[in-house]
């Protein structure tokens, strides 16, 4: 199991270190993408060899992120993974045998995968952990690493709304602010923008929902069919999950997105109080209380059946006065 450090013993560790690779997790989103680029930039300003890595693309929209930023080609020495509960999320990149030194990390879920973890489950993004790192780490926030930290924070709080929003976040948010981030251009992006074929997407999927407990859950299904008909991109599938949870209702909101070898990606959003955490893990999941997340194999039926039943065993109440 990991050993727990501070913000300050974290520093340390990156002070002491170079060649350094932070990793981020499969199908990136804005935080994983936001903090594995400013932890980065800031370590790179400490005259560190440094590198960022995903083992999927990073999606356009991000392009104000990744533009002009290249890595040196290096073998690593110190590993650092960021907003990653589980080295399998690593996909292509996870190494069997080989530890991570460092994650930095918001997940309760955690596995205890690295020699060292930084953690704080009660962040709403890692990108705030990321945030008292660099501060710990002495490097002054500039427009870049601010609009890194932004769109990590953002993404993850679903813009501020979700549970998980505290007043830390709000307090981060403004100083981000403060150091000239663009944050309506963001936010046009990230919560905003879609593609005509994201729509056709949309309306395809939305046909799929099933609902059960009275409407207290919602699945909705995306499978590759759908992906192909429409014509949709990785960065069209971004913030698909949501959906079906936003349906006045329903308790749990259940998005399955088919995986190219078939098996499905499941996210869970939750309300009320329900645990997600809950509901994930009954198929080796983890993630927030109010969202998270597993793999399961199998039809898009058989996957919703699964799921569903997981959902009445899981959240008490949901089966009663239906």
């Amino acid at each position: 199991m990991s050993r727990p450090v501070t913000v300050e013993e974290a520093a340390a560790l990156l002070r002491q270190a170079d060649d350094i690779l932070i990793l981020m997790h499969q199908y990136p989103d804005g935080d994983t993408i936001g903090c594995g680029y400013a932890l980065a930039r800031a370590l790179q300003s400490l005259g560190k060899r440094v590198a960022a890595q995903c083992c999927d693309p990073i999606p356009p929209k991000y392009d104000y992120l990744t533009d002009g930023v290249e890595f040196p080609l290096f073998t690593p020495r110190f590993i650092c993974p960021v907003d990653v509960a589980d080295p399998k999320l690593l996909g292509s990149l996870a190494e069997p045998g080989r530890q991570a030194d460092l994650c930095v990390d918001h997940h309760g879920t955690n596995v205890g995968y690295a020699d060292a973890l930084l953690l704080d489950a009660s962040c709403g993004a890692a990108a705030m952990v990321v945030a008292r790192l660099i501060d710990a780490l002495g490097v002054p926030l500039d427009r870049y690493l601010a609009e890194c930290l932004y769109t990590g924070l953002a993404t993850d709080t679903g813009c501020f709304k979700y549970p998980s929003t505290t007043p830390e976040a709000h307090l981060l948010a403004a100083r981000l602010l403060e150091a000239g981030v663009r944050h309506g251009m963001i936010n046009e992006r990230m919560f905003d923008r879609k593609s005509r074929a994201r729509l056709e997407l949309e309306k395809l999927a939305l046909a799929s929902i099933r609902y059960a407990y009275g409407g207290r859950c919602a699945v909705m299904t995306v499978t590759n069919e759908m992906v192909a008909a429409s014509g949709a991109t990785e960065e069209d599938m971004d913030g698909l999950a949501p959906i079906p949870r936003q349906i006045e209702g329903v308790w749990v909101g259940i998005t399955l997105r088919q995986k190219p070898g078939g098996a499905f990606k499941v996210s869970i959003r939750t309300g009320g109080g329900v645990n997600a955490v809950a509901i994930a893990a009954r198929f080796n999941g983890g993630g927030h209380p109010g969202a998270a997340g597993c793999e399961i194999a199998g039809t898009g039926e058989e996957a919703a059946d699964a799921l569903i039943a997981a959902v009445g065993e899981a959240v008490p109440g949901i089966r009663e006065e239906i």
